[in-house]
Order: C-alpha cells, then structure tokens, then sequence
C-alpha cells in the first residue's frame, strides 16, 4: 500500500488532490452526523446561534474555502506538504458549503425537505468528479490520435455536455466531461420531463414526446431514484419536512 501512495498519489504530485478528496468525504459525513445528532436534541449538540440568528454551517464553510484558497495560492508549489495542508482546509470548507447547497440555490431553508436532497447531490458530484481526477482522467480531453482539430473536439464536447446537462442528465454530463462518448449518448436521448430542454421543446410543441419522457421517468428511472434516495438519507439523514416549493419532477 505504502509503494502504490508512493507511486500513484505523491510521485504523480496528486497529493493536493488526495488530501482535498479525504477531507470532503470525512467533513461531509462529520457534518451530517452532527446536524442528524442536532436534530434529535441529542447531548449537547445544538445549533451556532448569535441572539435570535442561526449561523449555517456554509458560513463557516466559506471562511474556510478563503483561507484554504488563498493559502494553496501563497504556499510555494515544490511544497506538497503545505499544498496538500490548504487543501484540507479547502475540502473542509467545500463539504461545509456544498452540504447546504440547496439553501443557496433556493435562498431559503430547505436542508430537511425534499429539495435538500440537492445538497446531498451536489456532494456526490463533486465527490466524483474529484475521484476521477485522483485517477488520472482529465475533462475536455482532446487526444483522441485523430486529424481532427483539437480546438473543434473541444467545442464540440462541450456543446454536447451542455444539451444533455439541459436535458437533465446530470450525471451523465459531468462523467461525460472525462469520458465523452457518453455526451454522445446523453445529447441525443430523450429529455427528462422536468428538464428545460423539455419545457422549450416537450411542453407546447411535441406532447406526444413528453408523454414518453414521462412514461420512462416513472418506469425505469423512478425505481433508480428511489434506490438513491434510500442510500442517501441512510448517510445524510431523512429529507422528510413539507416541502415549501413545486416541482414534481426535481428529485
């Protein structure tokens, strides 16, 4: 084990990214176990409050996205040590914003209800994507050994992670970044229902295609969902309060 991090992770200069990657993943798991423990009025967990204010934890998160940032940018790049310290810092403080990343995108309190499963997303995301950059895959990649130029594969890749991320395929359009054949797929299938590719397209001018959008939402991907759901809540909690906004389709 200890030849492989010698080998894969510090030699490669990937120990920056390494250390951001841990820290995301124990930060975000800390930090749910400490509002999931909040939320049942266990000990002495409770809520940061100045007078009537609650402080969310993306504050602090903030604060500490600013000095892990600034600090990988005053730290000498030889440095791996002290580049791999600021981007601890760096992941503690995205875990901390990208874990109420739903109350940002809504600017309202949604972290218990339905929409705040958007923050758990978000984390998974961005976990991913950090995995597959620890792996050595790069997105926008260009050299496929063909004449084709480059500037062009670029363009058209991400023209094509724009349609499916328009589409709703979230998923599918951040993987695609690092393995573009997938765009390939996810451009030209069929939008989700809720997607804006389907309420400019679906909507008014074709009904009949948003019936099929539909028809395959509630057949093949709702029991995919469900089974994300039941995984996410198992490590973030139960999103389970009334939900204060519409939409059917933005689980």
């Amino acid at each position: 084990m200890g030849t492989w991090f010698q080998h894969t992770i510090i030699a490669t200069g990937r120990l920056p990214l390494f250390c951001y990657f841990v820290a995301l993943i124990v930060a975000f798991i800390a930090t749910r176990i400490n509002v999931r423990l909040i939320r049942a009025k266990i000990g002495w967990f409770r809520n940061v409050s100045v007078g009537e204010m609650h402080i969310h934890h993306v504050v602090f998160g903030v604060v500490l996205m600013m000095a892990g940032g600034v600090a990988g940018l005053i730290v000498p790049p030889a440095s791996q040590v002290g580049t791999a310290a600021a981007a601890c810092v760096f992941g503690i403080g995205s875990a901390l914003v990208l874990d109420e990343f739903a109350l940002i995108l809504h600017l309202h309190d949604v972290y218990w209800e339905e929409e705040g499963r958007t923050s758990v997303d978000a984390v998974f995301i961005a976990v991913a994507v950090t995995g597959l950059l620890l792996m050595g895959l790069r997105p926008l990649t260009w050299d496929y050994g063909t004449p084709v130029n480059p500037a062009v594969l670029i363009i058209a890749n991400l023209a094509l992670a724009v349609v499916t991320l328009l589409k709703g395929k979230i998923w599918t359009g951040m993987a695609g970044l690092f393995i573009p054949p997938m765009l390939v797929v996810g451009a030209f299938r069929l939008a989700r229902p809720g997607s804006p590719w389907a309420h400019w397209f679906f909507t008014r001018q074709s009904p009949r295609k948003m019936a099929k959008a539909i028809h395959r939402e509630e057949r093949w991907r709702r029991p995919v969902i469900k089974a994300k759901i039941a995984f996410q809540e198992f490590l973030s909690g139960r999103h389970d309060l009334p939900s204060t906004r519409r939409g059917r389709w933005n689980a």
